[in-house]
């Protein structure tokens, strides 16, 4: 009875992250809260695309990427990220590039999100740690929500062969040297959006330099 219990609840873990919605040919690894004071919704992510724009709907924080999506050297990646609905606090959303192993225990990508307090954050991701690149900080290029709670922000990252420039709405907000955290940019790119939150996502492509 014990075995078959196990053999259940095995069954249960790998079955619901498939019952994410995603378009064909995009993957999402889920990212789950750890955090007791800051747990995830219930429900499952969804991730739908209609025409050119896709759409996220997050109770936990996921990526979301095509393995064919991929990039070398320099190029200039963006994204228009439409925050819909906010469940809780400040949550992050946005862009991550220079991903590889997105799906195994040795995943690497940075990002480069805003959130809806009006501060924007690069990190990098290393299997299961996280780092900050720069910390947290306010702009007035990054747009707050209006009365309906709704918000449109462009983000872009430069690549190019000695920095990278972050954009929002137009107006570089940082550049990192490309050495150290930022070295590595070839790879996958995609898109992060963190729990307790919806997202429309317009404008996603990627351009050679």
């Amino acid at each position: 009875m014990k075995r078959a219990i196990f053999c259940a609840a095995l069954t249960l873990l790998f079955v619901l992250p498939l019952a994410a919605q995603t378009p064909k040919g995009w993957k999402l690894r889920i990212d789950r809260s750890t955090n007791a004071s800051d747990p995830d919704a219930a429900g499952d992510i969804k991730f739908v695309e209609t025409g050119s724009s896709f759409h996220a709907t997050n109770p936990q924080a996921a990526v979301y990427w095509n393995p064919s999506n991929t990039v070398t050297g320099n190029y200039s990646l963006t994204g228009t990220f439409t925050l819909v609905k906010s469940m809780r606090h400040s949550e992050y959303y946005g862009l991550i590039f220079g991903g590889k192993d997105l799906e195994g225990q040795s995943q690497t990508y940075l990002y480069f999100m805003v959130a809806q307090d009006g501060t924007w954050l690069v990190k990098r991701r290393d299997g299961n740690s996280t780092e900050n690149v720069s910390m947290k900080t306010a702009s007035d290029a990054v747009r707050k929500p209006d009365e309906s709670g709704k918000s449109t922000n462009t983000l872009e990252v430069r690549v190019m062969p000695d920095k990278i420039d972050y954009l929002v709405n137009g107006a570089k907000v940082y550049t990192t040297p490309k050495t150290g955290q930022s070295a590595n940019t070839d790879g996958i790119y995609g898109i992060r959006v963190n729990h307790m939150l919806e997202v429309k996502i317009d404008g996603f492509k990627v351009l050679k330099e």
